[in-house]
């Protein structure tokens, strides 16, 4: 995108990391109070091939040590959306958090969506579990 040439596209930060991480690109930095959320750019755009998706997930160290998460998890990127991506953000935290410019906000999965074609049917095979819902097993 157009003056973000600096910013730093998703990548894994491990050999084996699921997650690509994605890099905030805020023209300047931005303060989120406890509370508060906010959608934040990236820099950059995708055309995910068609059976995929990509999931917008919070980065655990965020969260654990400042509050912060994406509001909205995972969500999700579908393989027909072409505009800038964002990350919805919010401060669960009890402080102040600033956004720098190319800070690591978020990280992006991608997954193999299944093509589903839904049937109407006037009763359900039977299972163990059954309707049990919320709760059902008492924990």
């Amino acid at each position: 995108m157009p003056g973000c040439e600096d910013i730093i596209l998703p990548r894994q930060m491990s050999s084996l990391a699921s997650g690509f991480d994605i890099h905030a690109a805020v023209a300047e930095p931005v303060a989120l109070n406890p509370g508060e959320r906010t959608l934040i750019p990236t820099g950059f755009a995708l055309a995910i091939p068609q059976g995929l998706e990509a999931q917008v997930r919070p980065r655990s160290g965020l969260a654990l040590k400042h509050g912060i998460t994406a509001l909205n998890s995972p969500g999700t990127i579908d393989a027909d959306y072409r505009g800038e991506v964002k990350v919805l953000l919010i401060n669960h935290g009890s402080e102040p958090f600033v956004i720098q410019r190319n800070e690591r906000i978020a990280q992006m999965v991608f997954q193999v969506v299944p093509e589903i074609l839904f049937e109407q049917v006037s009763e359900l095979s039977e299972t163990e579990r059954g309707e049990g819902g919320f709760g059902h097993t008492g924990k």
